[in-house]
Parts: structure tokens; sequence; C-alpha cells
């Protein structure tokens, strides 16, 4: 980040602390200087929420206003040409401050939160939103940040920002699948892949097309990945396929969930009148948190919407059912 006292003054606290620690304190650092931040998180402490079940599932539907920045982002081509890149750091606010990580990242607490605590971990670099090469630095986030789950939208897969690689962190026990893998669902799960090194489930029960890949092994999740990935179509409008990921570290083991997909929105996002759902679904909504940024939408939508949103946007079942066998066979 930007070599200022600020920075420097952050940096210097730092010291002997975390990195965790470090990311927690800018959050609350950034909160105290900047009325961006500091206004969306106060209004987080008091959304709303329901939770209902979604094909057997249990997720939570959430009243966010403040992500209609992300949910209506216009992403296509002349769009993004037309607006200055928001993750560059040469762009971005005076207020924010951020903790470079790794090979060429920086960790900046995201001003339009889901999450109690909420962060964008762009590339330094200008570059497209590519997940293919980049795998291993997810992983290493997810190491590091042990108290957050990582995520990553595809290009085509509700990313704002599909111009500039970036991933996104929030803190554990919030996304319900997350929350509650240990204690339900990877018991519910079908071992398609168990080797050793690194075991691979389909999730029968979920809503939607859904892989968990566990390991502890960091090149055998990279190259487990990879055999998914080159199994994905790579539809022509876009430059990988479709797919968004969540990821954590626990007590020394990677679980990387991905979600293969067909569809960026849904029609109701497009539809006019009663029909229109601003829907933009993406990593978090697919960990069971349906983002509503409108209090109509908020209000009106069910269950049953849900679960034919999340059945246009992901993996046709037959299409997943022939991913799952031909991951057996490359076992």
């Amino acid at each position: 980040m930007n070599q200022n006292p600020k920075n420097e003054e952050l940096n210097s606290c730092c010291q002997g602390k975390s990195l965790m620690d470090e990311v927690y304190g800018l959050l609350d650092q950034q909160i105290a200087v900047w009325e961006l931040p500091k206004r969306h998180y106060m209004a987080l402490n008091k959304v709303e929420t329901k939770t209902m079940k979604v094909g057997g599932v249990e997720m939570t539907v959430q009243f966010n206003p403040s992500r209609i920045v992300s949910s209506a982002a216009k992403v296509d081509v002349t769009s993004i040409k037309e607006r200055k890149c928001f993750l560059c750091k040469a762009h971005l606010p005076q207020e924010q401050e951020g903790i470079p990580f790794g090979n060429g990242y920086l960790i900046l607490v995201n001003p339009f939160p889901i999450f109690p605590r909420h962060f964008t971990i762009p590339a330094l670099e200008h570059t497209d939103q590519l997940i293919r090469t980049r795998l291993g630095d997810m992983l290493d986030v997810a190491r590091e940040l042990n108290g957050c789950v990582i995520f990553y939208n595809g290009p085509k897969c509700g990313a704002s920002a599909p111009d500039h690689m970036h991933f996104q962190a929030g803190n554990r026990g919030f996304l319900p699948l997350e929350k509650n893998w240990n204690s339900v669902y990877r018991e519910q799960a079908e071992v398609i892949v168990d080797h050793s090194e690194i075991k691979v489930s389909r999730l029968p029960y979920y809503p939607h097309a859904a892989l968990a890949l566990e390991s502890m092994d960091k090149e055998a999740m990279k190259q487990q990945f990879e055999k998914i990935y080159s199994l994905l179509t790579v539809p022509q409008d876009s430059p990988e396929p479709m797919l968004n990921l969540l990821c954590r570290f626990e007590d020394g083991l990677w679980t990387l969930w991905v979600f293969p997909r067909k569809l960026h929105r849904p029609w109701q996002y497009f539809a006019e009148g009663d029909d229109n759902l601003l829907i933009s679904p993406a990593s978090v909504d697919l960990g069971g948190v349906f983002i509503t940024p409108l209090e109509k939408d908020f209000e009106k939508i069910t269950s049953t919407d849900i679960e034919d949103i999340l059945r246009q946007i992901s993996m046709d079942a037959d299409e997943f059912d022939l991913l799952c066998s031909r991951l057996k066979e490359l076992r």
C-alpha cells in the first residue's frame, strides 16, 4: 500500500502479531477513520435475515442494501472499459489502507460487507480474474487467514471486477455450508475419489452442483483441481469455465468447495414488474447466504424461488453426474 505515516504506524503496531490479528486490526482501524465502511458495518448490525429450507438444506436470506453495488454491477466489456478499476492501487480511496500478502497481493477491508468481517484481496497487478494458475495462492491465503473462509467468483459468476484478479475473505461460521460442514454435511457427502493424500466428495443433498475437496497436501489439491478444471467446458463468451470456489484451512486440512455453473444470472434478474428479483448469485449465495439488496425482494422471495434460481445457474444434473463419473475414472 502507499507508504505514508498511517501505514507505517499500522505496520509498527502489528509487529509480532499473526496475520489474522493484523487483518482484524486493519478492520478496526479503517472503521475508525473511514466513513464509508463505518456506515456500512454499523448498518450490518441491523441487517434483516430470514432462514428457510431450500431442497432440504438450511439457507439464510439477507437484506443488505449496500450490496446493490455488486448485485447490479455492469460487467459487460463496454462498461468495464469505461470505468476506472476500483481494485487498482492507483484508484483506491485516499482513506483505504492495506496489508501486503504473499507474492503480489494486498488485503483490504471490503467497505460493502456481507460478513461481519469482510475483506478483498486483489492482486497488485491489473490482470484478469482467472483462477487456473492461482489456486495455490488461494490455498496460501486460506492457511494464513484461517479464521476466514476465502472465496473466488469467476469473471462470469458474480465477480464485479472481472478485469482484476482478486479473492475475498469473510469470518468463519457465517456461511451455513462451512459452518455445518463438520457436524452435518460431510457425513452426508458421497465420496467419489479417496486417496491417501486427497478426498473428493459430491454433495447429492445440496440444491445445486457442488464438490468438496479435502487434503493436507497443497500440491495434491492443486493437481485435483486441475483435473476438475480441465473437464469443465469453457463457454464462448467466458475466458474460463464457469465456477465459484470457497476455501478454508482448519487443523492442517484444506477444504475447497467447487461449484460448477452454466449461467451468470437467472431470468428473474432481467424480468420486469412483479417477476423481477435482483439476485446475482455468487460464492456467498452458493455457500448458503442469499443476498437481496432490495427490500421488496427480501420480503417476497421464497424457498421455491431460490431453488429455481440455483437450478438455472448451476451445472445440469446429468452433466454433473458425468463430471463425477469422469473424476472417478481419473483417480
